[in-house]
């Protein structure tokens, strides 16, 4: 197929849990697929109860046990992964981050990190978060802005003009992996057939994501999103609320994930079921 995509997360386990089958998707049809992971994921803490190994000593060791399980996920997606170099903020929206973190560097800074990026890779296509980044993770709204602006700056030569050539990017879209169709969906599913389902509620909390525009057929690949899922194993429970819905199910009830178009300069007709539709020139 070619093409080229370019997937911003906040931090390491984002690209697996939002996004991850289309990823891999698209790299096993010859897409050129990075994960741009703006933090190190620092500030984490273990959240997996099954975790086996030694419990990180402080934010040096956790950023080293997290690039390992960036690495293995990656690997499980097909896919190539690139670090911007902000640390994590830590999952505290009541506090102001710390003076070193990602939410609290300058916008323009971390804009500029990413416009370099993108000049260099010459994504067709980039994913990203919503205004609201999806849940409220200062990181994760931090993420949205930069890659929001980094879109936008990065076709002004005006702008930053040691990053590298310009590059417009034809597509922007923003994940819309929890939706409350899908939870509708899958809620109805399990409990039509006899299961306890994870997702009583979860539609009220997540109702007011933008609509998805673009459906991405997927369920073939959700057991390489599963593995990159169990990758980051200080992060996801095996047992837990990612593998709560039986894949078969899933497959049958759910088998995409969804996105919002929200800038491009490419013309396409909506709704979709391709992320590269109307991009004309994949060189």
């Amino acid at each position: 197929m070619g093409g080229r995509l370019m997937a911003v997360h906040a931090h390491p386990d984002d690209e697996a849990s939002k996004g991850g089958a289309t990823c891999a998707k698209y790299a096993a049809e010859g897409v050129e697929v990075l994960v741009v992971t703006c933090t190190g994921g620092e500030r984490g803490t273990i959240l997996n109860p099954g975790f086996a190994g030694p419990v990180p000593a402080g934010m040096a060791q956790t950023a080293d046990l997290r690039r390992q399980e960036m690495a293995a996920a990656a690997a499980a997606l097909g896919v190539r992964q690139h670090w911007l170099g902000f640390v994590d903020s830590g999952f505290d929206p009541d506090n102001d981050p710390a003076p070193d973190s990602f939410a609290a560097t300058p916008l323009a800074q971390a804009t500029a990190a990413l416009v370099a990026v993108v000049r260099q890779f010459r994504p067709h296509v980039m994913t990203t978060y919503d205004p609201s980044g999806g849940y409220p993770h200062l990181d994760h709204v931090r993420t949205h802005e930069v890659s929001l602006a980094a879109y936008e700056a990065a076709s002004d030569p005006a702008q930053l003009p040691d990053a590298g050539p310009v590059w417009q990017v034809p597509k922007l879209y923003y994940d819309v992996t929890f939706s409350a169709g899908r939870f509708n969906a899958l809620h109805e599913a399990m409990t039509s057939a006899g299961l306890v389902s994870p997702f009583v509620g979860w539609a009220d909390r997540h109702g007011d994501r933008p609509r998805a525009t673009t459906r991405i057929e997927c369920a073939d690949f959700f057991p390489a999103r599963d593995a990159a899922l169990r990758a980051h194993t200080s992060q996801v429970d095996p047992d837990g609320f990612f593998f709560a819905v039986p894949r078969d199910l899933e497959a049958q009830v759910w088998p995409y994930e969804e996105f919002h178009l929200a800038r491009a300069t490419a013309l396409t007709v909506l709704p979709e079921d391709d992320l590269f539709a109307g991009v004309a020139d994949l060189a």
